[in-house]
């Protein structure tokens, strides 16, 4: 089944819209997605074909996430969260170990972004979170983007505690798609706790890496923006 997954996925291709991935996901020499390799299939289409290969089996997912090719891997995720949606306890402990054991192959943002909060942050809800903690402070930058970002699931579950806390060790963060990922998830918070953000701001604006800060206050006012935007 999965090498028909993987020859549907070659019959989607698109060189033209692979070479726009492929600078658009920064894959060239030195360059956060490295070697990372494109077909150039849209969203879309790759969720079109995760649900009809559902069934994949573990071993198939691990092959797939192993993959050079991107949207092999971002098929394999996206087959994960459409199991994990369908899964019982039982099951949804097994796809969250799949999930951890192929960690150093979800290693783009849109691959995190996908998959982190939908597997990592809901499994973890009401449970221990301090593997959090320890990818909040991992080298890796791909770890870090997916501690932040599985807060999302708590965020929607109007818990924001965790969220506070891996920001505050995220705060002097030096790469922007972390301090992308930080802003957006303390934008969310505001938006159903504005005090939360407006807390975290008053103690934290004048160290925050102004990209983290821009994307925190999106959506305020115009007066509220500059307000926090003046150091």
């Amino acid at each position: 089944m999965m090498n028909k997954l993987i020859q549907e996925l070659k019959q989607h291709s698109n060189p033209d819209k692979a070479k726009i991935l492929s600078r658009f996901f920064k894959t060239g020499k030195g360059q956060y997605g490295e070697g990372d390799v494109f077909l150039g299939i849209t969203g879309p289409k790759q969720r079109e074909v995760a649900k009809r290969y559902i069934d994949l089996t573990f071993n198939e997912l691990n092959e797939l996430i192993e993959s050079r090719i991107h949207e092999h891997r971002q098929v394999a995720l996206l087959i994960l969260v459409e199991k994990y949606k369908k899964a019982d306890i039982t099951a949804k402990k097994e796809i969250f170990n799949c999930y951890f054991g192929n960690m150093r192959h979800i290693d783009n943002w849109d691959l995190v972004d996908l998959s982190a909060y939908k597997i990592v942050g809901d499994y973890l809800i009401e449970k221990d979170k301090s593997v959090l903690y320890k990818l909040a402070k991992s080298g890796n930058l791909w770890e870090r983007r997916i501690a932040i970002i599985a807060t999302f699931a708590f965020i929607k579950n109007n818990e924001f505690l965790d969220t506070i806390k891996i920001s505050e060790i995220l705060l002097d963060d030096r790469h922007d798609l972390i301090q992308k990922a930080v802003g957006w998830m303390l934008r969310e918070t505001g938006k159903r706790d504005e005090k939360v953000l407006l807390n975290f701001l008053d103690r934290h604006r004048r160290k925050m890496p102004r990209t983290m800060l821009r994307y925190a206050i999106e959506k305020f006012d115009e007066k509220k923006r500059r307000f926090y935007m003046s150091k």
